[in-house]
């Protein structure tokens, strides 16, 4: 009985048992967690803001590890990995032993080395159902006045759900703009002023890079870099992340930019794969899943490649506004064509270069823009339909191949 164990209950891993025992039906099974539950990070905000409970954004049926008969061990952090033992040790002193192992710890937040920042209590970070509990006594503990460092996606969840409660925010961000990543100056002017429509508040272009403590060490004030100096009850950091790779020191698994894999998502070490934002492939919701599923069916031996994710692909909505934002958006890009286009509640941009699409932002209705996936992953020549590339369907690309007597889809 071949033994499979995975460390970490997120979208990677939970994809990742389930295929195993879909593929194995004797395999032995063990997921192991520091959280308590399995949980959407992607629903964090709607349980920080009240809007949902944590059993309501658990993505796996109640009985799914008895059902599919795996092992969980919740409430538990792994320590180390003996790679050439083939065991893992827990912080309690047991040793899981494994033949098979995936990582699929995630990624952390990084705490800015800003004076105070990484020694007050009253410093949060908000990537896990722990953040969000932490938060929310801090409401209660320290008061509703909340200084947010990023405007990223992390950062604009928290501000909302704040705001949803009450919350008093203030958001500082270096770039000119909220959302620098995932929008252009217009896209984000839309968004800010949602969030300044519910009482947000924008310190943009600007960094903190001080504080003021009370006598207990709490930060009771903020310092940004244009010389304002902004109260707050407490903190909520949301500028980076990082893998959550600590305990693989000694281990001899290479790690980078996260833990580096090869196209079967197999570490340099034999028997041990590595899927979803530990890896620093990508840290979107829907590739760590895809990742998950192609580690868990090579390590029961196929052999299948994983196909490189979209680049920079995200999607948010914030007060009713959704958005699709794939690619980077690089206005200043040299033999790139852009287009453009603004509609009464929407807003298109794309970017076009060698006559092949290479990125684009679609604000407002986003149904229906598989195709945009499709051609920036392909790289399929648009020819003359760029000039009505906001209007494109999968059947401006389907046609008659005149070798295999079918229709098909290009590409």
């Amino acid at each position: 009985m071949e033994r499979f164990v995975i460390i970490g209950a997120g979208a990677a891993g939970i994809k990742a048992a389930e295929r195993i025992r879909k593929m194995e039906d004797d395999a032995q099974i063990t997921v192991i967690s520091i959280d308590d539950q399995v949980h959407s990070r992607c629903m964090l905000h709607k349980v920080l803001g009240k809007e949902r409970t944590e059993k309501g954004i658990n993505f796996v049926p109640e009985n799914f590890f008895e059902v599919n008969k795996i092992r969980f061990i919740d409430t538990e952090a792994v320590t180390r990995v003996d790679t050439k033992k083939q065991e893992v040790t827990l912080a309690c002193g047991a040793f899981v032993p494994y033949d098979k192992l995936l990582l699929a710890t995630g990624s952390a937040y990084v705490v800015p080395p800003i004076p105070h920042f990484r020694e007050a209590e009253n410093v949060f970070g908000f990537r896990d159902l722990s953040d969000a509990r932490a938060i929310q006594t801090a409401l209660d503990t320290y008061g509703k006045n909340v200084f947010i460092v990023g405007s990223g996606l992390v950062g604009l969840d928290a501000a909302s759900a704040l705001t949803h409660l009450g919350g008093k925010v203030t958001i500082a961000e270096m770039a000119d703009r909220v959302m620098p990543l995932q929008t252009d100056a217009y896209a984000a002017s839309v968004y800010q002023a949602a969030f300044e429509n519910a009482g947000c508040k924008f310190k943009l272009g600007v960094s903190a890079n001080d504080s003021v403590v009370d006598d207990n060490g709490n930060i009771i004030a903020v310092q940004l870099s244009n010389g304002e100096s902004i109260p707050c009850d407490f903190i909520i950091v949301a500028a980076g992340v990082r893998p959550k790779v600590d305990f693989l020191k000694d281990s001899g698994i290479e790690i980078e930019r996260g833990i580096g894999v090869n196209e079967f998502l197999q570490t340099n070490i034999p028997n041990v794969y590595a899927a979803g934002d530990v890896t620093g492939l990508s840290g979107v919701w829907p590739d760590a899943m895809e990742q998950g599923k192609t580690a868990a069916m090579n390590m029961c031996g196929a052999v299948l490649e994983y196909e490189k994710p979209y680049p920079f692909k995200n999607t948010s909505n914030f007060y009713g506004i959704t958005m699709l934002s794939v690619g980077k958006l690089d206005d200043k890009e040299e033999g790139v064509k852009i287009c453009t286009h603004k509609g009464k509640d929407s807003y298109k941009k794309a970017f076009i270069k060698d006559g092949k699409l290479q990125s684009i932002l679609i604000q407002g209705d986003i149904s229906n823009t598989g195709i945009y996936l499709y051609l920036i992953r392909k790289q399929i020549p648009l020819g003359d339909l760029s000039e009505k590339v906001f209007n494109l369907s999968f059947a401006d690309f389907y046609g008659y191949n005149e070798n295999t007597g079918a229709y098909e889809f290009a590409g």
